[in-house]
């Protein structure tokens, strides 16, 4: 938008379209002060204690919101003394912790950490198992593990009043937002519970409120002060990553505006290329090596406290596992590997099992005993080794024969005597893979029951020659069809007890780390016992190993077609609060929380990204005829206060559109946040222009109907009792099912 832009046809000194327009020459800068400047021009002379206060307001007034903040979300927080909702989940991975029990999920450790600390400091030993719906034991101090976790709650609305602020917003409008945040009761209700949710939200204020601290600092780069917001915001960005994977969505934002932020300084021919390259040195030093450091400090903590063994080690490699305490694996296992061992052999790719066959058939194809990769440990993991059927030479009582690269064998299932076995038969997913399945028995079969060995790695030595238990990496390539075990990502149906396809992959591919195994347990009475696990597994390799397996679960949460999730909603439903979630039973005798929003926090926020879209056309337009009505500082609020919350809520909102797997209300809370910002955003504007007695009505109406609707909606947040036909009152859409 160029200041000197004139109407098209239309000659300079035209009366005939000429219009009240602000010179851009005395625009203000985008700053607080200019703010401050602008309330007392529209002000009348105040009294000097009223000037006081109003000068204190930047500290009295987050005291304040915090204190109510702390009613909100602490009042009555120990009154249902059940497991409720994800607790049971969460809690559960917080007493892996107290353990030191190695397990997986598909969230990143920062916020399951501080769950585990929570029962640390409430003086719980990790022994509850946090079943859904159970009674909390005496010994479980779950009121401290609530209100810690209610405490990443509780600063939101202070943090909330000083986004406002930095985003340049006038008094009233950051007392908006913040109302908007105190009282909006999905956010209060949610950080009373022993969840991920209010860490989530907490460390997404914190980064916004960083990054709008950190452009209004632009005018004193290089300055102690914008160093520490700087770092500061790659700090809470490194933490919000670290809580869910969400929080990627909150660094695109950051991302994106220092991408604008570095594109017009390049732009500018007055700052020198040493200047530039300082610019470019510090954001890539504090907004991604702090952010990467911070992420990848919360798995090493996360490897160094799990030192046990526990339900998630078949996620991890066999190297890891056996560096676990108390692991069966690699366990007095022989080092070597021989014929007639009796082994399992684990896939090596990112969340990889163990190979497993059942006695259960392929409902098509050849119709053979079934095989697949599974993590569960069991005896039909068990594979004895044999030589193959042109090896005559061998004595099996006699011979003490190593295997190792380059030779063929056969794999013969421990449990059913049948052979590992390929065909030129399609996998039943992967059509252009060759069908893996097991067929005959030691005696009985064919040259397809062969499997060429051939070396990829080790991790203990360069000698190819022996397999070596955990530590060698090999591939198996059938002889007679050229195809390679491979064992991805794609789960069979539940004929197959969706348990991980493996098949035969034409393609020779020696990076594909799917088709790449090792041993991981390994039993043969006339070898001697080794000490495989006594190499350590890289905590880089664990590190990229964990984050796939994790990206490869979350992809899988996927809705089953053969179940009803009645907790379960859609993206449509959360803008228009067209539904809620109920978080516990619904017995007469249990104390009820529903996760419902605020109606005005939820249909203002709504109404506001659209009122934003309106405005941005009315004034782009307008700007495309000539029309010089925004000054500099109008058009930079307009851009950082208004635009930038808005992508804000379309980056946290557009990806459950997109995403296939099963989604819930509380997925929107962040998105939420944007959307309050932008709300504000537009009230602040449209009060621009209008008397300033309507201005006080129209604010103090707004808050008067948050505040009201917060306290109707009141039993939701600080529970239900009795029989929920009493609560039918609240049932204001058919989606909100509360009384029945």
């Amino acid at each position: 938008m160029a200041d000197s832009a004139i109407s098209t046809g239309a000659k300079h000194d035209s009366d005939l379209r000429r219009r009240n327009v602000p010179d851009a020459t005395k625009a203000q800068a985008f700053t607080p002060a200019a703010t401050e400047k602008d309330d007392k021009k529209r002000k009348p002379q105040s009294t000097s204690f009223l000037q006081v206060l109003a000068s204190w307001e930047p500290v009295l007034a987050p005291i304040i919101l915090t204190l109510l903040s702390l009613f909100t979300r602490l009042y009555r927080i120990g009154r249902s003394n059940i497991v409720t909702w994800d607790e049971a989940h969460f809690g559960k991975f917080g007493s892996h912790y107290l353990k030191r029990e190695f397990y997986f999920d598909v969230h990143p450790p920062l916020g399951k950490m501080l769950v585990g600390l929570s029962g640390y400091l409430a003086g719980y030993n990790g022994s509850f198992e946090f079943k859904s719906g159970e009674k909390y034991p005496e010994d479980v101090n779950y009121t401290f593990m609530r209100a810690f976790n209610a405490m990443f709650g509780v600063v939101c609305v202070p943090l909330a009043y000083y986004t406002a602020r930095d985003l340049n917003f006038r008094k009233a409008t950051v007392w908006l937002i913040s109302f908007m945040v105190l009282f909006e009761n999905s956010y209060a209700t949610i950080s009373r519970f022993i969840l991920l949710d209010s860490m989530l939200l907490c460390f997404t204020f914190t980064t916004t409120m960083c990054w709008a601290r950190f452009h209004r600092l632009q005018r004193q780069s290089f300055s102690l002060e914008w160093y520490i917001w700087l770092c500061l915001t790659g700090l809470s960005i490194g933490c919000v990553c670290s809580v869910k994977w969400v929080g990627f969505f909150c660094t695109a934002i950051v991302g994106l505006y220092t991408i604008e932020d570095l594109w017009n300084k390049f732009g500018d021919l007055k700052i020198s290329q040493a200047t530039l390259a300082k610019h470019l040195f510090a954001r890539v030093g504090g907004l991604i090596v702090i952010p990467i450091l911070v992420y990848m400090a919360s798995f090493y903590a996360h490897f160094l406290v799990l030192s046990n063994s526990g339900p998630g080690d078949a996620q991890m490699s066999s190297l890891f596992q056996a560096n676990l305490r108390g692991t069966e694996v690699g366990r007095d296992s022989p080092l070597e590997v021989a014929l007639g061992s009796r082994v399992t052999l684990k896939n090596m790719g990112y969340g990889g099992g163990l190979l497993h066959s059942h006695v259960q058939t392929f409902p098509e194809g050849s119709n053979q005993q079934q095989v697949t990769c599974y993590h569960h440990k069991d005896a039909n993991n068990d594979w004895f080794i044999y030589p193959n059927r042109h090896d005559a030479d061998y004595d099996a009582e006699a011979d003490l024969r190593f295997i190792g690269d380059g030779q063929t064998i056969r794999l013969i299932h421990g449990s059913t005597g049948r052979n590992l076995h390929s065909h030129a038969i399609p996998a039943p997913i992967s059509k252009s893979h060759n069908e893996v399945s097991c067929y005959g028995n030691i005696t009985i079969g064919d040259d397809k029951d062969h499997w060429k060995i051939e070396v990829v790695d080790d991790a203990a030595s360069r000698d190819r020659s022996r397999i070596r238990t955990l530590t060698t990496a090999f591939r198996l390539r059938h002889p007679v069809l050229g195809c390679y075990l491979r064992a991805g990502n794609v789960n069979l149906p539940q004929w197959g007890f969706k348990q991980i396809e493996t098949t035969c992959v034409k393609e020779n591919k020696p990076g594909d780390v799917y088709t790449h195994w090792n041993v991981e347990s390994h039993n043969n009475e006339r070898l001697p016992p080794g000490d495989p696990g006594s190499y350590k597994s890289p905590f880089l390799k664990d590190f990229i190993h964990l984050n796939v397996a994790m990206m490869t679960s979350n992809n899988a949460l996927v809705p089953d077609p053969d179940k009803q999730d009645d907790l379960a909603s859609k993206f449509w439903q959360w803008p228009i609060l067209n539904v809620g979630l109920r978080m516990c039973s619904w017995d007469d005798s249990v104390t009820k929380y529903f996760l419902l929003g605020n109606p005005l926090v939820y249909w203002g926020s709504t109404a506001g990204l659209g009122g934003f879209g309106l405005l941005f056309v009315w004034y782009l337009l307008r700007w495309q005829r000539g029309y010089q009505e925004l000054s500099q500082a109008d058009i930079d609020q307009i851009h950082y206060s208004g635009i930038y919350p808005v992508i804000g809520w379309v980056l946290h909102y557009l990806p459950f559109i997109i995403m296939a797997r099963v989604t819930y209300v509380h997925h929107y809370y962040p998105a939420l946040y944007y959307g309050i910002l932008t709300f504000g955003f537009c009230v602040d504007w449209i009060s621009r222009s209008l008397n300033a007695r309507v201005v006080v009505i129209m604010y103090a109406v707004l808050y008067a109907i948050i505040i009201g609707l917060f306290i109707h909606f009141r039993a939701i947040v600080f529970g239900m009792e009795g029989p929920s036909q009493q609560w039918n009152h609240l049932r204001w859409l058919s989606g909100w099912r509360i009384s029945n």
